[in-house]
């Protein structure tokens, strides 16, 4: 089956449901995909401040933030498969309740070692949130009209990025760093009570695999080999890693070395998450109308458009007149890169493989992103060149990868 037809299959009969049913839903997952923008952006303006205070560099500093993304990454390669086996809640309660007291823990640590292995705890717990809240998705719908409710989930998640580094940034005026932690222990629990009380299991026993750890093996061997999978996820996983970039050094960049203030940082960042939502509103508008290979397509230029503008504005040295546009496009085009290659990845798969290729989604993602992220400080905060070539070369190779998938 062909991209495109897989996207042409309807939506399940069981994804009509009552609209105040279905707007709790999308609250629901929407705060669920939104644990790792949580999870990095709301500490992104705390950054320089862990790095006195810890006393260590910025690329321990963002070491602490890799932690994270290889914690979001790793687990969802455990939780995806068991939710598969035991049903989307039982591993979604377990790991909302890990990450609320990972995070509570995170405000006491003593050292940026102790951090660090607090935070790849915390994401680990967290990204049981994000691979089951799209296993649900798959669960209920397929093919455009997945695409539809993954850009509708973006109105939800997409604020997390918009708030998440102004609330840290005010935060920082009245607590140090460790409160945002605090905060987002706090967050943990209201989704865990949000999840316990609102969310339905979607996979019903009879449709659970069954076979353990050898079909799930199995699973991720054939999903490895299938390109239908394997293209989308990949130029997402890359047009990801040139987002996650900008999210890694841009804390340094801006305020270090072009002096912006952390409040100042903070609305910047939310401007271009705001970017975000609206493209990705017009990504769900545009789906069925357009094709999804197309939409990602687009998505992709977009993208890399902004890495090669944002290069050529470091290496004129034009200022942030040349820098701030350039990252505009390069977050604002994830509005259709990310519901559009998810939706491709997953579109066709049997319910009970649902978990296991989300995983592998999620594992791509973050994988490339927390490998790209300590690249950014590489050179220290006094350049912005490390940032602006690393967005630049993924954000270019996520093109060329669906470049070449769409003429196969």
């Amino acid at each position: 089956m062909t991209t495109s037809e897989r996207a042409a299959v309807p939506v399940h009969a069981s994804a009509a449901r009552p609209p105040d049913r279905r707007l709790r839903l999308i609250f629901i997952l929407g705060a669920l995909s939104a644990i790792a923008p949580l999870s990095i952006d709301m500490y992104l303006p705390a950054l320089p401040q862990v790095s006195r205070d810890l006393s260590t560099g910025a690329v321990q500093a963002q070491l602490t933030l890799t932690a994270c993304v290889v914690g979001l990454a790793v687990g969802q390669i455990v939780a995806g498969p068991l939710s598969d086996r035991w049903g989307r809640r039982r591993p979604l309660l377990i790991g909302l309740g890990v990450y609320a007291v990972a995070s509570l823990l995170c405000v006491f640590a003593p050292t940026v070692e102790t951090f660090i292995g607090l935070r790849l705890v915390q994401g680990a717990a967290g990204a049981a949130g994000i691979v089951i809240a799209r296993a649900v998705v798959r669960d209920l719908y397929d093919g455009v009209e997945a695409a539809k409710f993954f850009s509708m989930l973006m109105l939800v998640n997409g604020l997390a990025p918009i708030l998440a580094p102004v609330l840290g940034g005010q935060l920082l005026r009245f607590t140090p760093w460790p409160g945002v932690f605090a905060a987002l222990s706090g967050i943990g629990v209201l989704m865990f009570l949000a999840s316990l009380l609102g969310l339905r299991e979607t996979l019903p026993v009879e449709r659970r695999e069954t076979g353990g750890m050898r079909a799930t093996l199995s699973t991720f061997r054939a999903l490895l080999v299938d390109r239908s999978f394997v293209a989308p996820a990949l130029a997402g996983g890359l047009g990801f890693a040139a987002m996650f970039t900008y999210i890694s050094g841009s804390p340094f960049v801006l305020q270090d070395l072009y002096g912006l203030s952390p409040q100042a940082f903070s609305i910047v960042f939310g401007i271009n998450a705001l970017g975000i939502v609206l493209v990705g509103q017009v990504s769900g508008w545009l789906a069925g109308r357009v094709s999804l290979d197309r939409l990602l397509a687009a998505g992709l230029v977009i993208v890399a458009v902004g890495g090669v503008g944002l290069l050529v504005a470091v290496i004129t040295g034009v200022g942030l007149v040349g820098v701030l546009p350039a990252l505009f496009l390069v977050v604002s085009g994830q509005g259709l890169v990310l519901p559009n290659s998810t939706a491709l990845a997953l579109s066709g798969r049997p319910p009970n493989v649902a978990g296991s290729a989300s995983a592998l989604l999620g594992l791509g993602q973050f994988a490339i992103g927390g490998a790209t992220a300590p690249l950014a400080g590489i050179a220290g905060s006094g350049t912005a060149l490390p940032m602006a070539l690393t967005i630049a070369v993924t954000a270019l190779g996520a093109a060329a990868v669906a470049r070449v998938a769409s003429q196969n």
